[in-house]
């Protein structure tokens, strides 16, 4: 059943309402077989995802030269990312091979949770990757004060308490509505603002709150990276050798990349209010922001990164050559036999 009948009696002056218990996600059902194809091309976009994101943590982990504040951060962020596809892409892979789209109030607002939990921590993760970048350039004697592992702790614990915090509020503003049907969420997920447009009561306060929540939680981290990098390019261009100036900017060119795409995306889709949601246009942006930029932030820093690259390059040479007593010792047994 998608909602149940509920008879308030006289309490409520006879009126029956009823009461949504699930919600069916539409998502790409309008593809037909194109489904299949879909499925296929998020399935290995997905694993690619899963697999870069490992890989950057554990080489990070691995390779000490890597252990600085701009690797610790980039490490979480890859922890955040992976933990953030996990939540929607996985159920999106199934609805595309299922004929029953439904999801349960409950796990619909579990979802939007934690979809906006580390959607809200990744932004500001950026925002003190951004920090970091300024420290390092702007005030390279100064920056093992500024940038300390006791600080860098303090900061990644800041942006998650702060990512879950909003994502609380959000969820309740949106879930605290009176849902009577009808229940298909023109979607993929349990997304803000195709959900709360299925609420029987006026959301315009909700809105307008969810509306100045998100605002503040892009442009904050957003502007703060600008000012940054404001500082970072009158720092740059004060440096007098060519090669000085080339290096500086490469270590900001990964961390400027992911910026871009991440806000980009993330501010079409949210920096307006519910009622201008658009299903196919917001869909394909969505696509873009939950897809596209998890597996955008592994291949940047892997493929623009030279410490990074090397890091891969060590530890796979170093894996193969524990392997090598090993295979010649599986070899001389063959042969001994």
């Amino acid at each position: 059943m998608a909602y149940t009948e509920i008879n308030l009696g006289d309490k409520a002056n006879h009126n029956n309402f009823s009461s949504v218990t699930e919600f069916l996600l539409l998502g790409f059902s309008n593809l037909g077989e194109t489904q299949l194809i879909l499925f296929a091309v998020l399935l290995c976009l997905y694993l690619i995802i899963l697999s870069g994101n490992i890989t950057i943590v554990t080489v990070i982990r691995l390779d000490r030269s890597l252990h600085i504040p701009m690797y610790f951060f980039l490490g979480i962020l890859s922890i955040s990312e992976t933990c953030y596809t996990f939540v929607i892409l996985p159920r999106m892979l199934i609805n595309l091979l299922s004929l029953l789209r439904t999801i349960s109030f409950i796990n619909c607002a579990i979802q939007m949770f934690f979809f906006f939990g580390f959607a809200v921590t990744n932004c500001m993760l950026l925002g003190v990757m951004g920090y970091d970048r300024y420290a390092a350039i702007c005030h390279p004697l100064r920056y093992s004060m500024l940038m300390s592992w006791q600080i860098c702790g303090q900061l990644a614990a800041t942006c998650a308490a702060i990512g879950f915090l909003s994502s609380l509020i959000g969820s309740l503003l949106v879930f605290e509505q009176t849902f009577c049907g009808p229940n298909e969420i023109n979607h993929y997920f349990c997304d803000i603002s195709p959900v709360i447009q299925l609420a029987c009561t006026d959301t315009y306060i909700n809105e307008l709150v969810i509306f100045s929540g998100g605002v503040l939680v892009l442009m904050v981290p957003l502007i703060f990276i600008c000012i940054s990098y404001g500082f970072i390019v009158c720092t740059i261009l004060r440096i007098p050798s060519t090669e000085g100036k080339r290096k500086a900017f490469s270590t900001c060119a990964s961390h400027l990349t992911v910026v871009i795409v991440h806000f980009g995306c993330a501010s079409f889709v949210y920096l307006r209010p519910s009622a201008k949601f658009s299903s196919s246009k917001d869909r394909l942006v969505t696509v873009t922001y939950t897809v596209v930029t998890p597996l955008l932030n592994p291949m940047v820093y892997s493929l623009r990164n030279k410490d990074v690259q090397m890091a891969i390059r060590k530890s796979l040479t170093h894996y193969l050559l524990s392997q090598t007593p090993h295979i010649h010792n599986i070899s001389g047994s063959f042969f001994i036999k």
